[in-house]
């Protein structure tokens, strides 16, 4: 791997001689001898640092100059570690000194060891660079006074076409040719600039070279130039290129005056079209000063401007800006199969395509370089050897001439010494990882990589601009599916491995073993991606890391995981450099107390973890900035002395609910600025003015227990922090005498937060009233307000001249009676200007809602989108009555509101719920309206007057006067209006209407496309309408309709796809088929089958039966729909027969049945070509065989055939052997043989066998071999299958063995039965004789992973000497004998086990402490 110097040296190194300069005048160098061996290390890194331009170049062509400049590199992390030593010691001391003077302690005298180790390590590091000081000579190393450029450019840019084809860009292209041919008429200047953006290699020049070349812009510009810039933006040559290029003659002028003069000649009056590729340039003084000759071109003249650099594009102010975007998957194979597979003799065939497109998609992910790189690389290579070769190579490993690492490596070379550290580091990220802004930013600051500078911008805020500086270059990329996160191209990945060179150490990547130490030596960051189990064999290459800085398990999701307890009791303390350790989501219930001893740890993430405490000795992290607890919700307490962690910036204890105060001392972190919670004691710990210290806080502060606080404040506690965006304080306890109204009062009064805050929670306040500044105007940038279980408040602040809140909620309030004009603020014309939800809940005693809209001149709630109100039982009276911009409307338990309708033209959804009617003011059409839900409502009076032609969803909950108006709408030949008028209705639900009998008619019942009906016990019948034909239904459900009996087949559409029904008690049979005059006696079976197919029901793909318990027959007649796909069938108790025929659809994929015990048979057989893929029968005590024919269906994938007891064989033909994946039997009490050819499934990878004792004798082929799964429970074969031998099973990785009697060992030491390698997971149960495990049975399991033993009595030992080392997991369940031996730190067994990550007896973790206790 090639690396760089300016990669890490440049930045580091200028950041060494700052640290040097000012070590100077620390207290504990004052010794002249220490200070003369700083300034002999800072002369001899100067001379060093004056050869690294040289070396740079250099090193890529010469290997021993490579060597030496990650010698130097080393060094320097070397010499700024031993730096590091100084302040720590001197913040030590300091601390020390403190606290003995706290304690009136006398003896201050310190020991002299560190001064002297010190200056050792100092003549140490500077012996070992005047070696590389001098070895600069023998490798031709120079001073130079800037760096070659011939490094840093990219290949020459022309405007001629390298291809005839443009992929992927047809719409760009399309866009940005209109631009070019478009005058735009507003504009005031003749010369219009179009910028074109996108990371390298993502085909920008391309796209300007097609547009270039199009016949039409050539014949529409009367002249063109084109210019390849790159990052030599020298107006002089760039002028002279146009001017050439336009009069088509050199121009050997070399003033940039007169070069100017000529050009503006020359373009003046014409119509002019100029591409500038590749610019990097952001200067705009530069810019001006060369566009100053095309001020008098033609109206029209365009300049394209392409780059990778946001602020580029931004400097060359573009009337448009194109961004390009990754191609698709298909463009990009198109690309790349136009570059590998176009010559004549390519041998497709041969390559499995297929396989090597993912493979291609996966290595390109979108970027037109890479595709056309990798099909230029595999253009002559034609076997799938080559082809894995080439795609398994990293960037650094394809060659240079193939332009893919020249035209990256640039980005690179264009980043400031600062942003290239920064940049390198990300190495550990793995490809695709996404991750968070201030992630990555703190990440960086805990690794020093962020500098502080002269105007004291806090180091967050700068890391924030160096990741947006990153991201307008294209480094970074925004996610495609969170908006909050970015991940890195894996190319651009690629080029962060190459530039980090052997600092980086990505844990899941292949480790070459060749020259391993020494480069293990270098790393500083380490990364991987966890599993839900890390043991002890991950963790070995952490034994040589001995500098590392960087310890990054990264999570991808998912459940909490298992972590070895050797990593942090043995390898923990051996990494003494680290500056960030995250253990997040680790299964952890404590800290080592040695933590307190890695004095270099600035980031320390246990988020997520079961730790209960934290050990006193982290308050000995002096230097820590990051204290991530957030989720560990098991934490008790916080260390008593947190205060000693002057430096920390961010802790982070969201989610921790079980802290009952915050240590004193809190004051004294007065650099924090995340603090998610601070937690009031009582009587004990912080008290709520230590908060005003705290002058950076800044996010979310969260405020909690405020009624242990029994004193108002002196003086404002929250008012001078700025940062503040949210903003949570929160009453816990109930409201009882204990609380003074008049305290709390004052304490939220002294709370007054800056004007700055966005979002504000005040929760469980006891006072009557709030205080004046909550509603106060100057609150100018509130957006979220929410005034939860405030019970005693009687009225609300005027919050409507909180001009930019958005979201209001009033939650709790139970003494609110009325909200009247209070609200609203006095005098003010236009309240509630910005808010778009509002919400009103459990308001207990809110009567009135005074709207005050006699005033026409008061615009209320213009842009109120969302109003709720829920279980507000006393309201009464009117809600608004203009609400012009309201969209959706939901009003649940409100029994005594009458809900008036008026003027509401932007609504689209309306949900009712419990309230006494629904009333229109006037006819309203109801143009917006597209989503109806009622419920419990008893009365609508002129509701059914009004138009509904835009609702698409429709749901009725127990509203029977609707019903019954809608019933009386049909007799009257009312026209199109109430529920007659919903001509665009798709979608209609009607639950617990108890007198609903049959379906209305209604025409919008052929317009349906998904029906559903719920707990309609007096239902007979559905609508004739449904058999409309242009009826449009899709989907219907049918559940808990006790009196239906049958669905008549003529009523079901031949649009029907999927029908469900459930709990229908009375249901007889399933489609009453009996009216089908056509299936007469004098046809034959066949014709009646096709005849009543193609009736009504010839589209149904989906049917499911469940819980009806009087179903005898899926239909009158027998049949079951042509087109089926899908069957499933549980708890019909009477059910006998699934077709009368005998025959299932010959389309079925998927069969389940379940719980049917009446049922004998499925069908007389399978036949030929059926389409069956999953077949799962269970509970059907009466089927006694399975049909013939099922070794010839050759699609199927999954069988399942558990608790059929009366099952006594499989056909002889045995199952198919094409596809079969799965096979499952389980609980067949009768069941007397497997089939023959069960050794021929080759296919097969789960095999599962339990409970099937009347099953005594295998095959002497035994099971296929392929199987990659078997389960073995409780058979009568035991004995048979290990003689047969497991270890045959040579892909077996799962072995799930139960119920064997007599083994005393396991595997039987007797018989020497051996256990396929292979194997990954093995459990055993049920061996009532186990006393032992073997130990030459388990040797050979070099790859197990999990363990479990559970049901065994008389087991005592595990193997000797140990367990596999690749054990990740052990699970003991109801092994008292073994569970006594395996006691944590004092059992016999405990040494084979103890490094497990995941231990788990009888249930429990074995590191938890009621595991321990229990013990």
């Amino acid at each position: 791997m090639s690396t760089i110097a300016d990669s890490i040296l440049s930045g580091l190194m200028w950041s060494l001689f700052g640290r040097l300069e000012s070590s100077l005048s620390s207290e504990l160098l004052q010794p002249a001898d220490m200070r003369g061996e700083i300034k002999e290390l800072e002369k001899t890194l100067l001379q060093v640092n004056s050869v690294m331009a040289d070396a740079e170049e250099k090193q890529l062509r010469d290997r021993f100059v490579k060597n030496w400049t990650e010698e130097v590199r080393d060094l320097t992390y070397d010499v700024e570690d031993m730096l590091d030593e100084l302040p720590l010691e001197s913040l030590t001391r300091k601390l020390k000194v403190a606290e003995q003077e706290r304690h009136h302690q006398r003896n201050l005298n310190f020991q002299g060891n560190f001064t002297s180790a010190f200056m050792l390590k100092t003549k140490e590091v500077t012996g070992r660079l005047r070696e590389l000081c001098e070895q600069r000579f023998d490798l031709g190393l120079n001073r130079v006074s800037a760096k070659s450029h011939v490094l840093r450019q990219r290949p020459p840019s022309t405007s001629l076409l390298t291809e005839s084809s443009i992929y992927g860009r047809d719409e760009e292209k399309s866009n940005l040719f209109q631009m070019l041919l478009t005058n735009d008429a507003a504009s005031a200047s003749n010369l219009c600039v179009v910028s074109v953006l996108g990371m390298g290699g993502i085909g920008k020049t391309t796209l300007a070279r097609h547009v270039f070349n199009e016949a039409e812009i050539e014949n529409h510009f009367d002249v063109r130039a084109w210019v390849g810039v790159s990052d030599d933006f020298d107006v002089l040559r760039i002028s002279k290129v146009i001017f050439d290029s336009i009069a088509r003659s050199n121009c050997v002028l070399n003033d940039l005056n007169q070069v100017q003069i000529q050009l503006k000649k020359a373009v003046t009056g014409k119509r002019l079209l100029l591409v500038l590729d590749d610019v990097w340039n952001e200067s705009y003084l530069l810019w001006e000063t060369l566009k100053s000759p095309f001020l008098d071109v033609a109206r029209g003249s365009k300049i394209v401007v392409t780059t990778r650099l946001e602020d580029v594009a931004l400097a060359v102010k573009p009337a448009q800006s194109y961004e390009l975007k990754l191609l698709s998957d298909n463009d990009c194979w198109s690309l790349f199969v136009n570059h590998a597979i176009e010559t004549s003799d390519f041998d497709a065939p041969r390559l499995n395509m297929d396989f090597f497109r993912k493979r291609v998609l996966e290595k390109c992910k979108g970027l037109p370089l890479a595709a056309k790189t990798l099909g230029g690389l595999l253009r002559s290579k034609q076997t799938d050897d080559e082809w894995e070769d080439i795609l398994n190579s990293t960037l650094w490993e394809i060659p240079e001439e193939s332009g893919i690492l020249p035209v990256l490596r640039l980005s690179y070379y264009h980043l400031p010494p600062h942003l290239k550290r920064c940049f390198s580091y990300c190495a550990i990220l793995p490809k695709d990882y996404e991750f968070e802004a201030k992630e990555l930013v703190l990440l960086w600051m805990a690794e020093g990589l962020i500098q502080p500078t002269k105007h004291n911008k806090p180091l967050e805020d700068l890391g924030g601009d160096y990741f947006r500086d990153l991201l307008s270059r294209s480094i970074f990329q925004k996610s495609s599916t969170d908006a909050s996160r970015f991940k890195m191209h894996d190319l651009m990945n690629d080029l962060a491995q190459w530039g980090s060179g052997d600092t980086s150490l990505r844990l899941d990547d292949e480790l070459d073993s060749n020259n391993q130490s020494k480069r293990f030596q270098r790393v500083r960051y380490s990364s991987y991606t966890s599993g839900y189990c890390d043991g002890k064999d991950k963790f070995k290459v952490f034994w040589d890391l001995q500098n590392l800085r960087t310890f990054l398990p990264l999570h991808t999701g998912g459940p909490t995981r298992y972590i070895t307890s050797m990593f942090l009791s043995d390898l923990l303390p051996n990494l003494k450099k680290l500056r960030v350790l995250s253990l997040k989501k680790y299964y952890i219930t404590e800290l080592p107390d040695l933590i307190g001893n890695l004095g270099n740890l600035r980031y320390l993430d246990v988020s997520g973890t079961k730790i209960r405490s934290l050990p006193e000795s982290t308050s000995l992290l002096y230097n820590l900035q990051v204290l991530n607890l957030k989720d560990c919700f098991l934490l008790l307490e916080l260390p008593s002395d947190l205060g000693n962690l002057i430096k920390l910036r961010h802790l982070d204890i969201t989610g921790v609910n079980l802290i009952k105060q915050m240590p004193l001392g809190i004051k004294k972190l007065e650099y924090l600025q995340t603090l998610s919670n601070f937690i009031i004691g009582k009587s004990v710990g912080s008290d709520i003015e230590e908060l005003k210290t705290l002058k950076f806080l800044r996010g979310k502060l969260s405020i909690s227990r405020l009624e242990h606080v029994t004193f108002s404040p002196t003086e404002a506690v929250l008012s001078n922090k700025k940062g503040l965006d949210v903003l949570l304080l929160e009453w816990g306890s109930p409201f009882d005498d204990s609380r003074d109204e008049a305290v709390e009062k004052e304490i939220l009064d002294m709370l007054r937060p800056h004007r700055n805050l966005k979002e504000l929670v005040i929760k469980g306040y006891g006072g009557i009233g709030y205080p004046s500044w909550l509603g106060d105007p100057s609150f100018s940038n509130m957006v979220v307000l929410r005034l939860q279980n405030c019970e005693r408040c009687t009225s609300l602040p005027s919050l409507g001249l909180l001009c930019l809140l958005k979201d209001l909620t009033i939650e709790g309030m139970t003494g609110l009676k009325s909200i009247g004009s209070e609200i609203y603020g006095e005098g003010c014309s236009k309240p509630f200007q910005s808010l778009e939800n509002l919400c009103f809940a459990d308001l207990e005693e809110w009567e009135h809602w005074d709207p005050v809209e006699e005033n026409e001149q008061v615009e209320r709630f213009p842009r109120l989108r969302k109003l709720s109100i829920a279980r507000c039982p006393k309201l009464a009276g009117k809600l608004p009555n203009h609400l012009p911009s309201l969209e959706e409307l939901v009003i649940h338990e409100c029994a005594d509101l009458e809900v008036l309708f008026s003027s509401l033209p932007m609504l689209c959804k309306l949900e009712i719920d419990g309230c006494r009617s629904m009333v229109c003011s006037s006819l309203t059409d109801f143009k917006s309206l597209n989503f109806i839900n009622v419920s419990n409502i008893s009365e609508f009076s002129n509701w059914f007057e009004q138009r509904f032609h835009n609702v698409e969803c429709l749901k009725i909950n127990g509203c029977e006067e609707l019903l019954y108006f809608w019933q009386k709408e049909i007799r009257l030949e009312k026209p199109l209006q109430g529920l007659q008028s919903l001509t665009s209705l798709r979608e209609l639900c009607i639950k617990n209407c108890s007198n609903l009998e049959f379906l209305p008619e209604a025409q919008f019942i052929s317009s349906l496309t998904v029906l559903h009906i719920e707990n309609c016990n007096a239902l007979i019948s559905l609508a004739e309408g449904l058999k409309h034909q242009h009826a449009c239904l899709e989907s219907l459900r049918i559940r808990g309709c006790h009196s239906l009996q049958s669905i008549a087949r003529s009523q079901l559409p031949s649009s029907l796809k999927r029908l469900e029904v459930k709990s229908c008690e009375k249901l007889l049979f399933l489609l009453d088929d009996r009216e089908a005059g056509y299936a007469s006696s004098l046809y034959s079976s066949a014709m009646q089958q096709e005849s009543i197919n193609n009736a009504n029901t010839s589209l149904l793909e989906y049917l499911y039966v469940s819980q009806c318990p009087s179903l005898t027959s899926l239909s009158f007649r027998g049949w079951l729909p042509a087109e089926l796909k899908h069957l499933e069938i549980w708890h019909c108790s009477k059910l006998v027969t699934l077709s009368s025929s005998g025959q299932l659809p010959e389309t079925l994929h998927w069969l389940g049945i379940s719980d049917c015990p009446e049922l004998e048979s499925i069908a007389e057989r399978f036949y030929d070509n059926m389409s069956l893929e999953y077949i799962k029968i269970s509970c059907c005590k009466n089927l006694k065989s399975i049909p013939d024919g099922l070794h010839h269906l050759n699609r199927l994938v999954a069988v399942y055939i558990w608790d059929c007891p009366s099952l006594v064989f499989i056909p002889e033909s045995g199952f198919p052997n094409r596809n079969l994946r799965v096979l499952s039997m389980e609980r067949c009490m009768k069941l007397k043989a497997l089939p023959n050819r069960m050794h021929s499934l080759d296919s097969l990878q789960t095999l599962e066998l339990r409970q099937c004792p009347s099953i005594v004798s295998i095959q002497e082929q035994g099971f296929p071999t392929n199987v990659t799964s078997l389960a073995i429970a409780d058979l009568n074969i035991n004995k048979e299958l290990i003689e047969w031998g497991f270890h045959k099973l040579t892909f077996l990785r799962n072995l799930d063995f139960r119920g064997y009697r007599y083994a005393v060992s396991f595997p039987l030491e007797d018989i020497g039965m051996m256990l396929p390698t292979s194997l990954t997971r093995l459990t055993i149960a049920r061996f009532p004789r186990l006393k032992y495990l073997s130990s030459k049975g388990f040797q050979n399991l070099t790859s197990l992973e999990y363990l479990s033993i559970n049901d065994c009595p008389k087991l005592t030992s595990l193997p000797e000497p140990d367990l596999p080392s690749s054990l990740l997991q052990l699970i003991i369940f109801n092994c008292p004998l073994l569970k006594n031996r395996c006691k944590k730190d004092k059992g016999e067994e405990w040494f084979k086990i103890a490094h497990i990550p995941c231990v788990r007896v009888d249930g429990s973790f074995i590191y938890d402490r009621k595991t321990e206790d229990g013990a």
